[in-house]
């Protein structure tokens, strides 16, 4: 299986980062559209994963839909 390269982190966890890909994300600037709680509802990604997110988003001068 093949899967599109995602400029995610190592340490969001590899089941996260797969999971994102699966659901399209793959790029910080796709995930403006999205809420931390979709996010959370993907298998995978949890509390830690939403805090690097956010972090790395802020750092981009972007965040997370509300």
């Amino acid at each position: 299986m093949s899967h599109e390269e995602s400029e995610f982190p190592q340490s969001l966890g590899k089941v996260a980062r797969r999971e994102l890909a699966a659901n399209g994300f793959t790029r910080y600037e796709q995930l403006s559209s999205v809420s931390a709680a979709e996010l959370l509802a993907l298998h995978g990604v949890g509390p830690k994963a939403i805090r690097i997110l956010r972090e790395e988003l802020a750092a981009r001068g972007s965040r997370l839909r509300e």
